[in-house]
């Protein structure tokens, strides 16, 4: 092969000196590396650092999840990589909306820098356009067509042919993956690209073709691996995010919520105390039966927030290593690929391990956990890869995949209405200003205490309180 050996950060360089020559030519012809998913994975990356708008086109659905796992983890929610079939192309763009809206909402470490802030300044030009493509994904309907222009949202996009045709207008830069698996008269500069990269060659899973028919077992299976890509992205985010706020709900139940309670213990007793000395004042009884339930609350509330983290790890900073440790486990054991009972026992176990080993940063046990995987697919094989799936099987698969998309939207969307998460966004924008606003609140608490207290005092030995 006229690729063979070719270095992957060389051949991107290469593409980005004919991306970006000032009187190129609009359509240039050249090669994939062997190893052509990290190559176009770091194409992906240089086009959101330049802030151009990327396509790439691949011959079938079978090349997105190598792709798909070889993109920063930190930029693939600014990706959209959806496959071609119907059906599932509604799943995984439902998918992809639900990881980009956590990951705005999170604001972590990897949702920083020029990307992301071209990214929200993107998404609040298009206000109308993202409020309608969070609604479309929220009523989940099946045949519900997805709002015009929603590929807009994306920077990036990663797609078979037919779906680029419909969502892929405007894109800066275009490259076409395995060119010589298109039609003869696809093969051309794509319509109002500044620059097109024909790619030929390159290590991809090949489909039978671009526009070919291919056996519906197989296409089945491609799309399930999609699925199974676009899920493991999901399960990674809800476990980042549940173990982020987790573990900020430890913090703020250390410094913050045991003071609150105890401040709102103190109030209510001073209202319970002065209704007592005017019996006659209902404004009083009334004061102190609000501050009795007040005090109730937070203290369930400081009990509730304490017991959300207490099973967190005192700091979760997890690697990109151990996260795309995670996310590997998650495609290749995740229950929704069951075949039998038997099977999803198996890997439900596994799965609940490696949530656990992830919450505590333990790549061991993570490691552990796919060796133990890798051990017991021959122990069942009635159950397990080796045995071919059926069409029915794998829609199944496609099915349970889509029931757990839908579980963890929901999941998501009730973890960032809640209070909790309130003060942990409002926490992490005084981070951002170099505050910390559990400190601010703590400090502010314990003056109120030390005043409280004096009041008491006052009143217990009906002497005037301390100004």
């Amino acid at each position: 092969m006229m690729n063979e050996g070719m270095d992957v950060a060389v051949a991107v360089q290469a593409w980005l000196a004919r991306l970006e020559a000032p009187a190129g030519a609009a359509l240039v012809q050249t090669e994939l590396p062997d190893d052509a998913a990290p190559a176009l994975a770091a194409l992906a990356a240089e086009a959101l650092a330049r802030g151009r708008r990327l396509l790439i086109v691949v011959p079938d659905d079978e090349a997105l999840p190598d792709i798909s796992n070889a993109l920063d983890l930190g930029l693939r929610p600014l990706c959209l990589v959806l496959p071609g079939a119907d059906y599932a192309t509604r799943i995984a763009l439902r998918a992809t909306l639900s990881l980009l809206k956590s990951r705005l909402a999170r604001h972590p470490d990897d949702a920083e820098g020029p990307a992301w802030a071209a990214q929200r300044q993107r998404l609040t030009a298009a206000a109308d356009l993202w409020q309608a493509a969070q609604a479309w994904s929220t009523r989940g309907l099946d045949r519900e067509a997805w709002p015009a222009g929603i590929g807009s949202l994306f920077p990036v996009h990663i797609l078979p042919l037919s779906l680029a045709q419909q969502l892929s207008a405007g894109m800066d830069w275009a490259a076409l993956v395995q060119s010589e698996r298109l039609p003869e008269d696809l093969r051309a500069a794509w319509p109002g690209a500044v620059r097109t990269l024909l790619l030929s060659g390159g290590a991809i899973p090949a489909g039978g073709g671009a526009l070919a028919a291919v056996d519906a077992t197989a296409r089945l299976r491609a799309e399930l691996e999609v699925l199974t890509q676009e899920l493991s992205e999901l399960e990674l985010e809800l476990a980042t995010a549940q173990a982020e706020i987790g573990e900020f709900a430890r913090r703020y139940s250390t410094q913050v919520g045991s003071l609150m309670a105890e401040l709102d213990r103190l109030q209510a007793e001073i209202a319970a105390l002065t209704a007592e000395r005017e019996p006659e004042n209902t404004a009083a009884r009334t004061r102190a039966e609000q501050t009795r339930r007040q005090a109730e609350q937070s203290k369930q509330e400081s009990e509730r927030f304490a017991d959300l983290g207490r099973e967190e790890p005192p700091a979760f900073k997890p690697s990109g290593d151990i996260k795309k440790l995670y996310r590997q486990l998650a495609q290749k054991i995740h229950p929704d690929r069951a075949r039998s009972e038997e099977d999803r026992a198996w890997r439900t176990q596994l799965m609940m391990e490696a949530n656990r080993a992830y919450r505590s940063g333990d790549e061991s046990a993570l490691k552990e956990i796919l060796s133990l995987w890798r051990e017991g697919e021959g122990r069942v094989p009635a159950s397990r890869e080796q045995q071919p799936a059926v069409p029915a099987g794998l829609m199944a698969q496609v099915a349970n995949v889509r029931r757990r998309v839908a579980e963890i939207e929901a999941e998501l969307n009730k973890l960032y209405g809640s209070r909790l998460y309130e003060l942990f966004a409002a926490a992490n924008v005084a981070r951002r200003q170099g505050r910390d606003l559990l400190a601010e609140m703590a400090d502010k608490l314990k003056l109120q205490i030390d005043a409280a207290t004096q009041t008491l005092a006052a009143l217990r030995t009906d002497t005037p309180a301390l100004s």
